[in-house]
């Protein structure tokens, strides 16, 4: 199921062109990361993967919170958020 769920947020982030939905897929990804976390957790005894599934989180909520202030920060001065017109934000 994990597999699956990790197929589909990868399909996503490379068919999808908006950038509230690549980050949406690369949510669906950590999470399923997380339940391979929490199910090997469950099935070894070990508590090794459950702090790891914490750390995980921790990123993605960072993730989220940096993603979405830059994405609001471009959709106020563009008026849309494509990221094929991202050329300029290259070094």
């Amino acid at each position: 199921m994990a597999c699956i769920l990790f197929g589909i947020g990868l399909l996503g982030l490379f068919i999808r062109r908006n950038a509230i939905m690549m980050l949406m897929c690369i949510e669906l990804m950590l999470n399923a990361v997380n339940l391979i976390f929490v199910s090997s957790s469950a099935l070894h005894g070990h508590l090794s993967s459950q702090i790891m599934v914490f750390f995980i989180m921790l990123v993605a909520a960072a993730e989220v919170a940096v993603g979405l202030a830059l994405f609001a920060a471009l959709f106020r001065s563009r008026n849309h958020i494509d990221v094929s017109d991202l050329e300029d934000l290259k070094w």
